[in-house]
C-alpha cells in the first residue's frame, strides 16, 4: 500500500506536471518572438499573492471551526479553537470521526468556489481572483489529507478512517482518487486563470499564456506561502512551513504546465484594481488570528 500510494504521488507531484510542462514549453518555442509574452505587471503579482494569503489563513479557518463545531454540539467534548490548532477536553467515541470534518468542509467550500468562478462572470476582478483562491486552498488543503490519511492513522483524516473501520484497500483506494483528482481540479482552474488577462492578445499563444499563469498564480503562490508564515506561529515548524509549501506544490506546477493546452480561454478585458484593500484585508485577518484566536477561544 505505501509503495504504491508512494510511487503514485511522485508521479503526481513531480513527473505528471514535468512531462506536460516539456510538452508546452516545445510548442512554446514555435510561437513567433513578437508575440513571446504578456506584458508584465507586478500589481497582478502583488494582489494575487494577498489575496492567495487571505484565502489560504481563510480556508485553514474553516477547517479548524468544523474539527471545532462538531465536537462543541457533542456531549463531553469541550473544544477549544486556536488560530492555527483547536484542541479538546473531555472523551467521546465520534471525536475521531469528527476530525475528518474540517477537510471534508474545505473541500466542499473549495468545490463550491471552483463551480461559481468557472460559471459565473463578474465585474471585479479581485472577486473572481479570490474566488479562484478559494476554490484552490479548499480542495488542496483537503486532498492531500486523504493520502496522509491513508497512511497515517494518526492524522486527522487517518483518525476518521480508523473510526470508520476503512480497510487498508479501501484507504488506498481513496488515496489514488484524490491523487487522481489533483491535477484533473488544477487543470480545471487554468481557464478560469487565463480568464484575468487584460486582452486576448496576452493568452493567444503558450509563452503568453505561461507568462499570465506566472504573475496570476506562481509567483503569487510562493509570495503567498511565505506571507502565511506569519498567521500560523508560534508553532512547530513543519507545521507552520510544511503545509503552505505542500499545498502549493499539489497544484501550482500542473496549473503552470497545463496553460499551454488552453487556447480557448476568453480574456476578462479588465485590470486589476489596486491592493490596497487586500492588503487592508490582510492585516486585519492577521490581527484577528494573533490577538483574538491565538489565545484560544473556548465553545
Amino acid at each position: 500500500m505505501v509503495t504504491l500510494i508512494a510511487i503514485c504521488a511522485v508521479i503526481t507531484l513531480f513527473a505528471g506536471p514535468a512531462w506536460l510542462g516539456i510538452r508546452g514549453w516545445l510548442r512554446a518555442r514555435r510561437d513567433l518572438p513578437s508575440s513571446a509574452s504578456a506584458a508584465w505587471d507586478w500589481t497582478r503579482v502583488f494582489v494575487s499573492a494577498l489575496l492567495y494569503t487571505l484565502a489560504f489563513n481563510l480556508t485553514f479557518f474553516v477547517q479548524e471551526l468544523f474539527l471545532v463545531l462538531p465536537k462543541a454540539l457533542t456531549p463531553g467534548l469541550h473544544p477549544t479553537l486556536f488560530h492555527n490548532n483547536h484542541r479538546w477536553e473531555g472523551q467521546h467515541e465520534l471525536a475521531s470521526l469528527f476530525q475528518g470534518t474540517g477537510a471534508l468542509a474545505t473541500a466542499l467550500v473549495g468545490l463550491a468556489c471552483l463551480l461559481v468562478v468557472r460559471g459565473t462572470a463578474t465585474n471585479s476582478m479581485q472577486f473572481r481572483l479570490g474566488l479562484l483562491w478559494m476554490a484552490y486552498c479548499g480542495l488542496f488543503m483537503a486532498l492531500p489529507q486523504v493520502v496522509i490519511g491513508a497512511l497515517s492513522s494518526g492524522s486527522d483524516v487517518g483518525m476518521a478512517m480508523e473510526y470508520l473501520q476503512w480497510s487498508p484497500a479501501v484507504k488506498t483506494v481513496a488515496a489514488l482518487l484524490a491523487l487522481i483528482a489533483m491535477p484533473l481540479l488544477a487543470l480545471a482552474m487554468v481557464r478560469p486563470a487565463l480568464a484575468l488577462a487584460e486582452a486576448d492578445g496576452e493568452i493567444a499563444t503558450a509563452r503568453a499564456r505561461a507568462s499570465v499563469m506566472l504573475q496570476f498564480v506562481v509567483l503569487p503562490a510562493v509570495i503567498g506561502t511565505a506571507l502565511v508564515i506569519p498567521f500560523r506561529v508560534p508553532r512547530e515548524l513543519i507545521e507552520v512551513v510544511l503545509l503552505p509549501v505542500l499545498v502549493m506544490l499539489v497544484g501550482v506546477p500542473w496549473m503552470l504546465a497545463g496553460a499551454w493546452r488552453v487556447r480557448d480561454a476568453v480574456a476578462s478585458g479588465r485590470r486589476v484594481e489596486s491592493f490596497v484593500l487586500p492588503l487592508l484585508a490582510a492585516i486585519a485577518l492577521l490581527l484577528v488570528f494573533q490577538l483574538l484566536l491565538r489565545p484560544g477561544v473556548e465553545f
